[in-house]
């Protein structure tokens, strides 16, 4: 008999190569509002779709929000009216790759380019001189790490540094390098990634993405060095049922290599996708930190 991972791996070809021919699903009114009401930049002659809204008079503050694997801007949807009750600007993007943004093939993807739009797009805004608050997940944590590494030039808070709030950090940034496993959050954007994506084209594109994976294992001196040697207050929003970080030895690894950051932890049942899972308690979890400067 051949090993379990033998027959799961043979089984595993066929089935993707259904999926990638599977035509991509119609947007829903929710997804076509959310593209309507953002626009574009250009970086480098790639289209970058970002959205960016005016919020709370009287504060002059900024968040950025970028995104994880495989989806998109879209997954701040559930939290973005409360952000602008608080925030002047709330602002998010889509990385070249995803969402609406231009999906070039072939393209060597990497997080520095990621990082390289994120500044672009700070600058297009005129944003470059100005507080910004970043809030990331997942994928988007290595670009945060990266932008912390090359000391991103986004204005400082009255105590003399930044903010930054890591939402659920992949484990592979610190030291682990787990595949991804998906939160079935799969709609619109969050199967663009594919959906552009067939045949040996497809194949190529998934396979250049996902080379984030090795990026991090390769750069892991250089990004969690970045969390541990900056002055940014940092603050992880956790969720206990996540199956990319497990509950408790996730949280014992964060707290042991980043004693300076605070950390709240939200319900039992909360998983790797809180900001659509419990946005409020995500949200309340959020301003409490950014209210405590």
């Amino acid at each position: 008999m051949k090993e379990w991972w033998v027959q799961v791996g043979l089984l595993s070809v066929p089935l993707l190569a259904v999926y990638l021919h599977i035509p991509p699903p119609k947007l829903s009114p929710a997804l076509l509002s959310w593209r309507s009401s953002g626009g574009y930049f250009t970086y480098k002659d790639q289209n970058i779709f970002y959205r960016d809204s005016t919020g709370a008079v009287g504060s002059s503050d900024i968040v950025v929000l970028l995104h994880g694997f495989p989806t998109s801007s879209y997954d701040w949807c559930k939290i973005w009216e409360g952000l602008t009750q608080r925030f002047h600007r709330v602002i998010a993007l889509d990385f070249v790759g995803f969402g609406f943004s231009d999906k070039p093939r072939p393209h060597r993807y990497s997080i520095f380019e990621q990082a390289s739009i994120v500044e672009g797009l700070v600058r297009h805004l005129g944003l470059h001189h100005q507080r910004i608050n970043l809030l990331s997940h997942d994928y988007g944590d290595t670009v945060a790490q990266e932008l912390l590494h090359r000391d991103f030039s986004w204005g400082k808070s009255p105590r003399g540094s930044h903010t930054l709030t890591r939402l659920l950090p992949c484990r592979s940034e610190l030291f682990f390098f787990f595949f991804f496993k998906g939160s079935g959050q799969s709609s619109g954007p969050t199967r663009s990634l594919h959906q552009q994506s067939t045949g040996t084209c497809g194949r190529q594109f998934l396979f250049s993405i996902l080379q984030y994976i090795n990026q991090r294992k390769k750069h892991r001196d250089r990004w969690v060095g970045a969390l541990m040697s900056t002055s940014v207050p940092l603050h992880l929003i956790y969720g206990p049922l996540d199956p990319v970080n497990p509950h408790p030895e996730f949280l014992q690894l964060y707290k042991k290599v980043l004693p300076m950051s605070t950390v709240s932890v939200l319900d039992d049942h909360i998983s790797h996708y809180p900001q659509l899972e419990d946005p409020t308690g995500f949200l309340n979890a959020y301003l409490n930190f950014i209210n405590s400067f």
